[in-house]
């Protein structure tokens, strides 16, 4: 029997652009909190390694409902062990937030309002974040004793410094999305952050897909080991591309329409 879509914390979807490059949407759609309970943890686990097993040329993560997240069911964290909650974390960073990162083609994340703990972090994991002005980030653990431990205060430092990040993390404060975008956490603040996000994610899928893989992996060199990393290994990273069809194609159709004619098959 089909379970009714309302029982299921999360909605994977996957549609096409115009041009015929398949996107995922992930949507949390778990009751008006969208509280990131073992439901959610479960659902989009199983999510994240749909997505791994068969990868689209894009993904946009987004939610339903007035929040993105009011953040993790408490309950999850009471009576756990040190070994319990090193486990939960180790979970965590392998099932979702590491695997995310991993995919081979851009992922968005959209946030039309309150973006709390767990959401965050998983969007801290995305390549880039957009937010509605109205929407507002935080990373609230300390409310319980805690750290934010998805990631969360290195990718926050990566991206706005650490001082920053302490003055967040340590603060449990709500910021808004011009001040995140000030910094640098947030890369663009819309009206209709939806409407621009899809916009966005079907305009990345359609682009040289192999191409923004190799970004992805020049970068993740980067931040694993710094610059000299980072050019250890471009060399065999971007001259592979040299033998997919979208870079041959684009090339000739550069040199023979000029720019901004080519069309990508993610090959």
């Amino acid at each position: 029997m089909t379970e009714p879509a309302a029982a299921h914390p999360t909605r994977l979807e996957r549609v096409r652009t115009d041009a015929g490059a398949e996107i995922a949407i992930l949507t949390f759609a778990h009751g008006p909190l969208n509280l990131f309970d073992q439901a959610m943890f479960d659902a989009v686990q199983a999510d994240v390694a749909a997505l791994a097993e068969d990868p689209p040329r894009a993904v946009l993560l987004r939610a339903e409902g007035k929040v993105v997240s009011a953040g993790v069911d408490v309950h999850l964290f009471d009576g756990l062990t040190a070994e319990q909650g090193a486990d939960l974390w180790q979970e965590l960073f392998a099932e979702i937030c590491h695997p995310l990162e991993a995919l081979p083609c851009p992922v968005v994340y959209a946030a039309h309002g309150l973006t709390l703990t767990a959401a965050f972090e998983i969007a801290l994991a995305c390549d880039i974040i957009l937010a509605a002005r109205k929407a507002k980030f935080g990373l609230v653990e300390t409310v319980v004793g805690l750290t934010p431990s998805m990631g969360g205060p290195q990718r926050l430092a990566e991206r706005a410094g650490s001082g920053r990040a302490r003055e967040l993390v340590m603060t449990g404060d709500l910021f808004d999305a011009a001040t995140l975008h000030a910094w640098g956490v947030v890369n663009a603040v819309h009206e209709d952050v939806d409407t621009e996000a899809r916009a966005l994610t079907a305009r990345l899928a359609d682009g040289p897909t192999r191409a923004h893989d190799a970004t992805k992996q020049i970068i993740s060199a980067w931040r694993s080991g710094g610059v000299a990393h980072a050019d250890s290994i471009t060399p065999d990273v971007s001259g592979a591309l040299f033998e997919t069809e979208d870079l041959r194609g684009a090339v000739r159709s550069f040199l023979d329409v000029g720019p901004g004619k080519a069309t990508y098959r993610g090959r």
